[in-house]
C-alpha cells in the first residue's frame, strides 16, 4: 500500500467534528452551494483524473480556499461548485492517495484537473490518545474523508505529565496532517494542513475548539452474522437460499470508512457487497419468457490457491423507463426528532426530489409523514405536477416521537387508493428505523407487512443516519415487503438508488427468487456459501410456493460465490473417518463421474403470480486460473476478499490489503460510474485503519 494516511490522527479529527457543522447537500450540485447569489457568482464544474491512468476519481474534495464551501466528485470523477468572486477563487483539489492540487478559477467555468499518486516518504505527527508520536517514511500525502466544514480543529491530548499538546488544522475543512514538521512533544504544537504544500499557510491566529461528535456507528444495531462453515458434500449435497439483492451494508460501509473508522463486523454482509456493483451478466433473449438468466464460472479461489471459487451470475431483463408500467408510490418519510441533522431528513428530501423529475405523467406519489403520529401530507398526485410534489417534500420538517405504525397503516391505505393492477404499487419508507410508539417490536412491524404485501403493494427501504440506525429492523421490513433496502450516505447514492437504477429499485419482475445449488460429489468435497447468511434455506423450501424469498427488479443482477474443496485436493477439511468407506467405490462413483461440478436451480414467481417456475443449468469444466477468470470474477473476488478482510473472517486464507487491492484494480475494466475505482481507495483506507487497531467489535 502507497499510503496508510495518518489513519489513527484522522480518527481522532473526525471524532471533533459536530453533526451539526455539516451541511446539507442541496440538489442540483454535486455538494454544497454557497450561501450567496450575486452577479459575480458562478457555477465552475469539470472532471478531475488520475494523472497517470486517466481514470476519473470519484470522493475528490474540491474546496473554495479561505471558506467552508465545497463539494466532491460523484462518480464519473466530475463536479459542479458556484464559485462567488470567482475571478479571485482558488480551489484546492485533495483525495487520499494522490497529491493534493490547488488551481486559479480565473475567468474559467470549466477546469479539469489531473492529479498526481502520491509516491513520497514523509516524516509525520501521529497524534493518539495521550501522546504524540512521529511515523517516518509515510508514503503520500494526507488527504481528507469528509467534505466537512469546520473552520479549525484542536487535539487536546497530554503529551506527558502536565503538558498538553495540541495540533491545530486550519482551512476549510478539518484535514489530517501532510508534510508535518518532525518535532518533539510541545506543549503547544500546530501543525499547518495540505495547503501548505502549495507554499501557502493560514494565519497562525488561535483556533477555536469544537465539540466532540459522536463516533460514527455509537449507537447503531445490527443483526448478528455467523458466518457460512464448510459442508460436506456427501452429507449435504444441497445448498439453498434466497436472493438477495439489498446493498445497503456496502454504502454503510463506505460512510464508517470515509468517517476513518473500521465499520463493526456485523455491519459487513459479504453478499450486499458483492451486489452493490453492475457485471455484464448475459440478459434473457428477448424471446425468453423467462424474467432472468443463469450464468457461472470456475477458477481457482484467490485467497486459498488449493480450493476454488464458482460464481453464480443472475441477470433480470431491462426494461426502458418509457415502458415500465404506471407507478402508484407512497412516500413514507419519518419526520421524527431522531431524523434532524443533515445525513437524515434533508437528504431523504433531496434524494425524493431527485426522483420526481423522473416521474411521468402515468406515474402518481402520495407523501404520507409520521413523528408522533401520521398524517397525509400530500394525496395520490400525477407526476405531470412536479411542482405540487416538490413544495410537499420540502414542507417536511422533523420533530417529535416515532409512530411507525400508524405511518405504515396509513401509507399502505393511501396505496390501496390508488391501486393500480397493472402498474407497480409501492410504499418507499425513508427512515433511520427507530420505530419507539406504536408497534415497535420487529415481530409486529413485520406481521403488519406481510398482511399488506399479498395485496400486491410491496415495500422499499431507504435508510440514512449515523449512531442511531437501525439496520437489522430496516433489513427485515424490506425483506417481508417484498422489496429491497438501501443506506443513503449521500445525495449521490440517492440518485443512484432512485434516478440511476429506477427500474431495478421500484419495478419488480420476479418475485419469491430462490436458488438451490446441488454438487457433484465426483468433483467437490466441501463447498461452502460466501455471505448470504441470513438467507439461508432449509433444502424442502425450495419447491415450497409458500415460502418467501427475494424480490429481483429491472435490470438487476445478483451474484453469488462458493467457495469449493476439489475432491483429492491435498488440503481436506477433515481426516477419512475410521468407521467408514474412506472412498466411494468404483462402481458407484461411476453414476456421478461427468464433467458437472454442480448445478444451479433458480425458482421465481411472476410479479403478481402465485405458482413458482424453474430453471437450472450446469457449471461444467475445469477452473480457470484467477489470472484468466473474467475481470467481473475476479473483481467480485475482491469484493468477497475485502468484505472477509473487514470481518476478520477465519475462513480469509492468505487473503491481504495489497492483493485485494491489486485484484480489484486489476479487474476495474470500463468502470464507467468509477464505482470500481472507488472500491480500490476504500481497501487502501481500511488497510490503514487496520493498524490503528480501529476494528469494530460492536
Amino acid at each position: 500500500m502507497k499510503n496508510p494516511l495518518l489513519l489513527p490522527l484522522l480518527t481522532v479529527l473526525l471524532g471533533a467534528l459536530p453533526a451539526a457543522a455539516q451541511s446539507t447537500p442541496r440538489p442540483g450540485l454535486v455538494g454544497n452551494p454557497p450561501l450567496v447569489n450575486t452577479a459575480k457568482d458562478w457555477v465552475v464544474s469539470g472532471l478531475v483524473r488520475d494523472q497517470g491512468t486517466r481514470q476519473p476519481l470519484p470522493g475528490v474534495s474540491v474546496i473554495i480556499k479561505g471558506t467552508n464551501l465545497g463539494t466532491s466528485t460523484d462518480a464519473q470523477g466530475r463536479y459542479s461548485l458556484m464559485v462567488p468572486a470567482a475571478a479571485k477563487a482558488v480551489l484546492l483539489f485533495n483525495t487520499i492517495g494522490y497529491l493534493p492540487a490547488v488551481r486559479a478559477v480565473g475567468k474559467l467555468h470549466t477546469l479539469d484537473v489531473a492529479l498526481q499518486a502520491a509516491h513520497r516518504q514523509l516524516n509525520e505527527v501521529v497524534v493518539t490518545g495521550n501522546a504524540v508520536q512521529h511515523k517516518q517514511e509515510v508514503a503520500g500525502s494526507i488527504s481528507s474523508v469528509l467534505q466537512g466544514q469546520a473552520t479549525g480543529v484542536q487535539i487536546q491530548g497530554a503529551a506527558s505529565p502536565g503538558s498538553a499538546s495540541r495540533v491545530a488544522i486550519r482551512g476549510g475543512i478539518a484535514h489530517s496532517v501532510a508534510k508535518a514538521k518532525r518535532a518533539a512533544p510541545a506543549r503547544d504544537m500546530v501543525v499547518a494542513d495540505y495547503e501548505s504544500l502549495a507554499g501557502s499557510a493560514y494565519p497562525s491566529a488561535p483556533m477555536p475548539v469544537l465539540p466532540g461528535r459522536e463516533e460514527a456507528g455509537a449507537s447503531d444495531t445490527y443483526a448478528k452474522v455467523k458466518e457460512n462453515a464448510f459442508s460436506v458434500v456427501k452429507n449435504a449435497p444441497l445448498s439453498t437460499f434466497s436472493l438477495d439483492v439489498d446493498n445497503a451494508s456496502y454504502t454503510n460501509v463506505r460512510r464508517f470508512l470515509n468517517e476513518g473508522q473500521l465499520p463493526p463486523r456485523d455491519a459487513v454482509r459479504v453478499e450486499e457487497m458483492l451486489n452493490y456493483f453492475r457485471y455484464e451478466y448475459a440478459a434473457p433473449p428477448a424471446t425468453s419468457p423467462a424474467p432472468v438468466r443463469i450464468s457461472t464460472e470456475l477458477a481457482v479461489c484467490p485467497w486459498n490457491p488449493a480450493h476454488q471459487l464458482a460464481r453464480i451470475g443472475i441477470q433480470a431483463k431491462k426494461v426502458e423507463t418509457a415502458k415500465l408500467p404506471p407507478a402508484n408510490l407512497v412516500f413514507l418519510v419519518d419526520v421524527s426528532g431522531s431524523m434532524e441533522g443533515p445525513d437524515r431528513l434533508p437528504l431523504v428530501q433531496a434524494g425524493l426530489k431527485l426522483l420526481v423529475k423522473q416521474l411521468r405523467p402515468q406515474d402518481h406519489v402520495a407523501l404520507v409523514a409520521y413523528a408522533g403520529s401520521a398524517g397525509l401530507v400530500l394525496p395520490p398526485t400525477p407526476g405531470d405536477q412536479p411542482q405540487v410534489i416538490l413544495d410537499a417534500i420540502e414542507r417536511l420538517q422533523a420533530g417529535g416521537s416515532t409512530a411507525g405504525g400508524a405511518g405504515l397503516r396509513l401509507a399502505y391505505s393511501t396505496a390501496k387508493q390508488s391501486f393500480r393492477k397493472d402498474g407497480n404499487n409501492r410504499v418507499i419508507l425513508a427512515t433511520d428505523g427507530d420505530f419507539n410508539v406504536g408497534e415497535s417490536s420487529d415481530q409486529a412491524m413485520e406481521q403488519l407487512i406481510v398482511d399488506q404485501r399479498e395485496s400486491g403493494i410491496f415495500l422499499t427501504v431507504l435508510g440514512c443516519g449515523r449512531g442511531n440506525l437501525r439496520d437489522a429492523r430496516m433489513e427485515t421490513l424490506a425483506d417481508k415487503g417484498n422489496g429491497n433496502y438501501a443506506y443513503l450516505d449521500n445525495l449521490d447514492e440517492a440518485g443512484r438508488v432512485l434516478v440511476a437504477q429506477f427500474g431495478g429499485t421500484l419495478f419488480t419482475v420476479a418475485k419469491d427468487v430462490k436458488l438451490q445449488i446441488e454438487f457433484n460429489p465426483a468433483r467437490v468435497a466441501n463447498y461452502r456459501l460466501v455471505g448470504y447468511e441470513n438467507r439461508l434455506l432449509e433444502a424442502e423450501d425450495f419447491n415450497n410456493d409458500r415460502k418467501d424469498a427475494g424480490e429481483l427488479g429491472a435490470g438487476h443482477t445478483v451474484t453469488a460465490l462458493y467457495e469449493i474443496v476439489p475432491v483429492g485436493s491435498s488440503q481436506p477439511l477433515i481426516d477419512d473417518l475410521k468407521y467408514q468407506p474412506a472412498k466411494t467405490t468404483t462402481a458407484t462413483m461411476q453414476q456421478f463421474i461427468t464433467n458437472d461440478v454442480l448445478t444451479v436451480k433458480l425458482r421465481y414467481k411472476e410479479p403478481q403470480g402465485n405458482t413458482s417456475k424453474l430453471l437450472a443449468q450446469p457449471l461444467v469444466g475445469a477452473p480457470a486460473s484467477i489470472e484468466k477468470a473474467s475481470p467481473d470474477f475476479r473483481f467480485a473476488a475482491a469484493v468477497a476478499q475485502f468484505g472477509m478482510l473487514l470481518r476478520q473472517s477465519e475462513q480469509r486464507g492468505t487473503a491481504t490489503w495489497v492483493a485485494t487491492e491489486q485484484l480489484a484494480n486489476g479487474a476495474r475494466g470500463t468502470d464507467a460510474d468509477g464505482y470500481r475505482a472507488e472500491l480500490v481507495r476504500l481497501v487502501r483506507l481500511a488497510e490503514g485503519l487496520s493498524g490503528s487497531g480501529a476494528v469494530g467489535k460492536r
